[in-house]
């Protein structure tokens, strides 16, 4: 069994697995070369080849031991019919999704097309990676949880503090639920094609979890939760997930009744009381901060060393606690794969 599908199978693999939030992107100078000669982002999503690309990239170079699906996580409420563009400094900007007629126009029939290009580049990376010679590397599909997802959605793009969708499940909460419905449903559709077109383990990203209260945070982010991987785990016996619940801070604790093999650290908390929160079988992932990699160094190194001190002795997968940024010398990722890989 490849490593990272041992740990999330509850097994403290030693040295760890590892690999990176957003490995493949403008970090990398290859990316940037791909990346330069499309019109856009959407564009790269869902242009199967160079989505293939860009995914294998970062395993050629660093042979990590999991490669991840190069989409984004709005491709969803794309694929639903929804407005989507990526303005250069301003990120992803959609229509405000505020009333019954937002949620009503939303269509579930067409996410099936809409996704296919996302589906051959599962394929493509899937036989890439074998035929270059990468037969241990866990191919990674992945979805927006239905919070998150709803967090663009209602604002319109991103936010400090997400008050509008905050606001919302307060003020209209059956609009809301309704909206959380749509996007728990086609996630649900969405991932299960992924592990048909080849993904070996899922990851349910979660990124805005940590600004809900703890009533909202069950209701919108461990209710979805369970139901996904319910019924993903229903089709597809024995495929692994990973959540991440980020900022979610002691609500860890209740997330991991979701059903899912393993947890995500953010950076902004202790790996090991997060991990003294969970079972002892299930698999732990995080949590570097991502600046740390940018420093390089005796930052660096001083910083991986007590993560793996920590976990050390239990399932976990070294990762960052959010994604890594672009000015990432290249070379400082190279010497913490070394690392990690020492033990």
């Amino acid at each position: 069994m490849k490593r990272l599908l041992q740990t999330l199978n509850g097994e403290a693999v030693w040295p760890p697995p590892v690999w990176l939030m957003r490995q493949a992107g403008r970090y990398l100078p290859e990316y940037r070369a791909v990346r330069a000669g499309v019109k856009d982002f959407v564009a790269l999503c869902t242009t199967p080849a160079l989505a293939a690309e860009v995914t294998l990239q970062p395993i050629r170079r660093y042979r990590f031991d999991a490669a991840i699906l190069f989409s984004d996580i709005l491709m969803l409420p794309w694929a639903l019919g929804h407005g989507l563009e990526f303005k250069e400094g301003e990120g992803p900007v959609l229509p405000k999704l505020r009333d019954e007629a937002g949620v009503g126009a939303l269509d579930p029939a067409r996410v099936s097309d809409r996704m296919a290009p996302i589906m051959e580049t599962v394929r493509l990376v899937r036989t890439g990676l074998l035929a270059e010679g990468f037969g241990e590397t866990t191919l990674i599909g992945f979805a927006g949880a239905p919070f998150t997802v709803a967090c663009y959605m209602v604002e319109g793009g991103g936010s400090k503090d997400f008050a509008a969708v905050r606001g919302m499940a307060y003020a209209q909460p059956a609009l809301f639920q309704r909206l959380m419905d749509v996007l728990t449903d086609a996630t649900i559709e969405y991932l299960s094609a992924q592990v048909v077109a080849g993904a070996e383990a899922l990851m349910l990203f979660d990124s805005w979890a940590g600004v809900l209260s703890p009533s909202l945070f069950r209701k919108h982010c461990i209710a979805p939760a369970s139901r996904i991987v319910a019924a993903v785990r229903a089709r597809h016996r024995g495929i692994p997930i990973i959540g991440f619940p980020r900022l979610a801070g002691v609500m860890t604790r209740d997330y991991a009744a979701t059903g899912v093999q393993g947890v995500g650290v953010d950076t902004g908390s202790d790996i090991a009381a997060v991990a003294a929160m969970l079972p002892a079988s299930m698999a732990v992932q995080g949590n570097l901060d991502p600046l740390a990699v940018v420093a390089g160094g005796t930052a660096m190194a001083g910083e991986t060393a007590a993560i793996m001190h920590a976990m050390r002795g239990r399932p976990f997968i070294f990762n960052l606690g959010h994604g890594i940024v672009p000015q990432t010398p290249p070379d400082h990722v190279a010497a913490l794969l070394e690392q990690v890989r020492a033990g």
